[in-house]
């Protein structure tokens, strides 16, 4: 599966959240609001989720390998270092 296209939509308020990324895989599926998070080891990608009854967060998408979750990281924070540029 490749990554064919990501884009970034900044967060200006000062917070952790630094941006919304909408993810496109082969031309043809894409995956909306995963967020770039300054953490405090740096920052990371959340994948996108929802509230359930409970009050906990549960992801709607989600890698289902490490590795995959590392390409994916990489190339969103590789695209969002490009406009910090």
């Amino acid at each position: 599966m490749e990554i064919t296209d990501v884009r970034i939509r900044k967060v200006d308020g000062g917070g952790k959240l630094k941006a919304y990324v909408t993810v496109t895989f082969d031309d043809c599926f894409v995956i909306h609001n995963l967020k770039v998070i300054d953490g405090k080891e740096g920052s990371f990608i959340a994948m996108p989720s929802r509230k359930t009854k409970t009050g906990e967060y549960k992801d709607v998408a989600h890698p289902i390998t490490p590795d995959f979750r590392s390409h994916l990281q990489d190339r969103i924070l590789q695209e969002f270092s490009k406009q910090e540029a």
